[in-house]
């Protein structure tokens, strides 16, 4: 059975998503738990880094 959820992204933010977003913004990297499955990233390996889905270029307003 599959599951559709709408998401109306012009609403307003809940109560809730706010208070989540406030907590995400206070933290630092030092808060990020790494581990083998995710081990941290070296320099050279972020230089390497490239998106899997390229950002679409924005078009002028005409």
């Amino acid at each position: 059975m599959m599951v559709y959820k709408w998401i109306d992204v012009g609403a307003p933010l809940t109560p809730e998503q706010e208070a989540e977003l406030d907590e995400l913004s206070k933290m630092t990297d030092d808060d990020i738990v790494f581990d083998e499955d995710c081990p941290p990233q070296t320099p050279e390996q972020l230089k390497k880094f490239k998106r899997v889905n390229p950002r679409p270029k924005k078009q002028a307003a005409s």
